[in-house]
């Protein structure tokens, strides 16, 4: 989609700004307009202690690297941004930018797991020719034996290492809307990840749109990781075109211990935040009666919930519990996105509670028809994820015949606009499929094909799954996520969001599989779970599964953002490599198939496999178990 003529001004405390037609200029406004204002708070310890970057001293510190890149000939190049989530992935990341640089952002590689965070390393690397890598010293000195394995690194460039005055030397680069700005490389769900080209144009747009969303100057807080959309866009750069602030916190942070994102929240009374359904479900069951006690979440207004699928129990049980803290339910903004549309594609109204409305499952599944029920005929409850943002197009259209369905049918959603990305770097029969998809009965086009399946009912979108992950079976439709979900309700000791339903095919038919974790497995009766699992299935979607495998906790395969990689599990289970606790099978039972841990054999690793016997609950641990 071509951005080109995409221009934008914003407000500003002298005036608004003449056109902006990139991030540079978005910056550089800034710095000139409210130079002193702090832009990034950054909680070292997720908690109190802050580090903090102006405005004015951002744009400093972005102008610094990039006169340096430049002197060194890499405009025009690929750049790996390598860092912990703080501010010098920030500066970093704009550095690029200002230097004409096209930034890849990327993971640190964990040196404990060099095997599977090197080959993704790789991967990226000879997909996007970068030629240089930017990080710091406390990266470089845990990961310099990971980084010394990829050759094609000409230089590795640590931002202790520039020299201030180089600031004086920046010239602003030639660019227009429609030049790349960064390349966001998928997590990798299925296949080798891709890099999304995203250009200048497409970030003022998706930007724009997420500002009408928010109030002057807004306060935000965010823990999502910053190499991903979610977190980058919605966290990173949205202050930039607000004017506002945005605390932020690493991602681990707030793992350890979720209440601090909600404390975040409160004591900088912050208006906006935004997290995936899981981390919302997260708070509920780890914040305490007495941590509640003491937050106070009245300013929170927009409380964004995306990038999985919002679940209307989620919504309720959040609301629930953290009524006493102020938290109003009219604060839930559900929405809609994808890399490949930048981010934000739909959302809700603003202050205005989560629409949730009731389906019949049967014609969904069976007919991929929309048929709505009243309350309380129960059925199948969906969460809208609201309308198109502005300028942009959302069609359901049936993926095999490419023509667009009547409202009311389920089919794969479309999308146009300014903020569907360019393609996918150095991949153009994948970008022709995937982003310059026409309806064969119309000819309008182009359209990004997102993969994903839903329909819309009274002009919203409603999200039900996704397409290749769809199971088939006996000529019915079922949605992984609700399998999945109605396994997590079995028993306690099932934890959420750490199953994968999927389908394999035995004696010429398609069978399904359920593969979850269990927490703490030596105080729970293994196969009586399973049978549970079993019997609820089958009662609750009339398929019975052919097998219920039962896993350590921590060792499904995950995104690196989170998303449960059913295909990779799909493989591993076939392949007989999942760390099982025990399986049944629809003809006979076998706990422990073919699973015999292999020794640690350092003290380290010895320790590790220790470390993680006493918090799985579990008798042995291997070394090549992951988690």
């Amino acid at each position: 989609m071509a951005t080109s003529s995409w221009h934008v001004t914003v407000a500003g405390r002298r005036g608004r700004s003449p056109e902006l037609r990139n991030l540079v200029d978005l910056l550089r406004f800034r710095a000139a307009d409210q130079p002193e204002r702090i832009a990034y708070t950054f909680l070292l310890d997720g908690e109190a202690e802050e580090a903090q970057l102006s405005y004015a001293e951002l744009d400093r510190r972005a102008r610094t690297l990039a006169a340096e890149l430049v002197r060194r000939g890499y405009a025009g190049e690929r750049a790996l941004v390598v860092f912990e989530p703080g501010l010098d992935y920030i500066t970093a990341f704009l550095g690029s930018l200002y230097a004409g640089v096209v930034a890849v952002p990327v993971y640190p590689p964990d040196p404990l797991r060099a095997g599977r965070t090197l080959a993704r390393l790789q991967s990226i690397v000879q997909d996007s020719q970068a030629r240089v890598l930017l990080s710091n010293h406390a990266v470089l000195n845990c990961a310099e034996a990971v980084f010394a394995r990829v050759p094609e690194l000409e230089t590795i460039l640590a931002l202790e290492e520039l020299e201030p005055a180089r600031a004086a030397e920046w010239e602003p680069p030639e660019f227009t809307s429609d030049s790349l700005a960064f390349l966001q490389y998928t997590s990798g769900s299925t296949g080798a990840p891709k890099g999304v080209m995203v250009s200048h144009g497409n970030l003022l747009h998706n930007l724009q749109q997420l500002h009408r969303l928010d109030g002057p100057r807004p306060v935000g807080v965010a823990w999502l990781p910053p190499y991903h959309d979610m977190g980058l866009i919605g966290g990173v750069l949205w202050p930039l075109y607000s004017g506002g602030q945005i605390v932020l916190m690493s991602p681990l942070s707030f793992a350890q211990r979720p209440v601090r994102w909600l404390q975040a929240i409160s004591r900088y009374r912050a208006q906006i935040s935004a997290s995936p359904n899981f981390g919302y479900e997260l708070c509920v069951r780890k914040v305490s009666e007495a941590e509640k006690s003491r937050l106070d979440l009245g300013s929170w207004s927009l409380a964004i919930n995306g990038a999985e699928p919002v679940r209307p129990e989620t919504l309720a049980r959040f609301a629930d519990a953290f009524a006493c803290c102020g938290f109003k339910p009219s604060a839930f903004y559900p929405s809609y996105g994808l890399a490949e549309a930048t981010l934000l594609v739909t959302g809700g109204a603003k202050h205005r509670p989560a629409v949730i409305r009731g389906f019949c499952p049967e014609r969904l599944e069976r007919d991929g028809l929309v048929v709505p029920r009243r309350p309380r005929e129960g059925g199948r409850r969906i969460v809208s994820c609201g309308w198109p943002s502005r300028d942009q197009r959302v069609v359901i259209v049936d993926p095999r015949r490419c023509i667009e369905l009547p409202q009311g049918s389920v089919g794969e959603i479309w999308v146009s606009g300014p903020s569907v990305a360019l393609g996918y770097w150095n991949r153009p029969a994948e970008s022709q499929a995937v982003f310059e998809a026409v309806l064969r009965d119309t000819g309008e086009g182009p359209f990004l094909r997102t993969g994903d399946l839903g329909f819309i009912y009274d002009g919203q979108l409603y999200v039900t799954g996704r397409l290749k992950d769809l199971i088939i079976i006996a000529g019915r439709n079922y949605y992984p996520q609700d399998i999945e979900r109605t396994v997590e309700q079995c028993h306690p000791a099932l934890k959420q969001d750490g199953g994968a339903a999927f389908a394999v095919e035995q004696d010429g038919e398609e069978r399904l599989v359920l593969v979850h974790e269990v927490q703490r497995p030596g105080k729970v009766d293994l196969p009586s779970l399973a049978a549970a699992i079993e019997q609820h299935v089958l009662a609750e979607h009339d398929v019975r599964p052919h097998a219920v495998v039962l896993i350590a906790a921590g060792t499904l395969p995950k995104t690196s953002s989170g998303k449960t990689q059913r295909a990779t599990c799909r493989a591993q289970f076939l392949a007989g490599t999942l760390s099982v606790l025990y399986e049944w099978r629809a003809n006979a039972p076998c706990p422990n198939p073919n699973h015999e841990p292999t020794e640690p054999t350092t003290p380290l690793e010895a320790r590790v496999a220790e470390v993680w016997r006493d918090v799985l609950g579990v008798p042995r641990v291997g070394r090549h178990e992951s988690f």
